[in-house]
């Protein structure tokens, strides 16, 4: 797929899943915008990189006036940036924690869809929207009930702007990527199983090699954007990858 016409945006590039999408973008040609905590690696010299905390609004603002004033409007913008922890029942979840997990994981996803929302008005440019969700979404496991209601706010926030902004966006959509082997996915496998039950689950996972790499995930997401697939609705899975 040709996408050197495109310029896309990926949060929590530096690691994981984020920086797996960029690489497979930089492949197909796309002018890149990529931000997290720790600066990204630029896969290529049309790329964008900062350091940006997705919590800081203003900051955000700031990177994406970077991005198109080097890059052009924006295609594409994907919010992956997340954090998994605390894992812990919810009799010991204290609202502290919750709430700092919520900063990020749907705070986080709400700034980066206004900011890019601003963005495609300012540029009078349509664009779609990608919020990264998850499995657990759609079913909560024991130990993991902020990550759960977290990426379940996060189907909902993308429904309801897609409702809201069909003049902007293309389309707005949801997608798990089902399990990806990431530095989130290898601290699920070390958790002692009285925290978190379904453990053995996640081992079964990797041990088995039922995992999606970053690359099927990019090529998924394209192919719904760009390519003239149909997702068929805003909540959206990738499916399983053949070995």
């Amino acid at each position: 797929m040709d996408l050197s016409s495109k310029t896309i945006v990926i949060t929590g590039a530096s690691t994981g899943l984020g920086a797996g999408m960029a690489d497979w973008f930089a492949s197909a040609g796309a002018a890149l915008g990529l931000c997290a905590r720790r600066s990204p690696t630029a896969p290529h010299d049309r790329t964008v990189a900062q350091s940006v905390d997705v919590t800081d609004f203003a900051a955000l603002q700031r990177f994406a006036a970077d991005v198109v004033d080097a890059l052009g409007p924006i295609d594409l913008w994907i919010n992956n940036a997340a954090v998994l922890e605390p894992i812990t029942p919810v009799r010991r979840l204290t609202w502290d924690e919750l709430e700092r997990h919520l900063a990020t994981n749907v705070g986080g996803v709400l700034n980066g869809t206004r900011t890019f929302l601003e963005r495609l008005a300012a540029d009078r440019h349509r664009g779609t929207l990608v919020n990264v969700s998850s499995g657990l979404a759609q079913k909560a496991r024991a130990g993991l009930a902020a990550y759960s209601a977290a990426k379940a706010a996060v189907d909902r926030l993308t429904e309801a702007v897609a409702a809201e902004e069909a003049e902007l966006l293309v389309a707005a959509l949801a997608v798990s990527p089902g399990v990806v082997e990431t530095a989130m996915q290898r601290t699920l496998r070390e958790q002692d199983p009285a925290v978190l039950r379904d453990v053995d689950l996640f081992r079964s996972f990797h041990d088995e090699d039922k995992m999606n790499s970053p690359a099927w995930v990019a090529d998924h997401i394209a192919r719904w954007v760009f390519g003239g697939v149909e997702p068929g609705g805003v909540i959206v899975r990738v499916p399983p990858e053949p070995r």
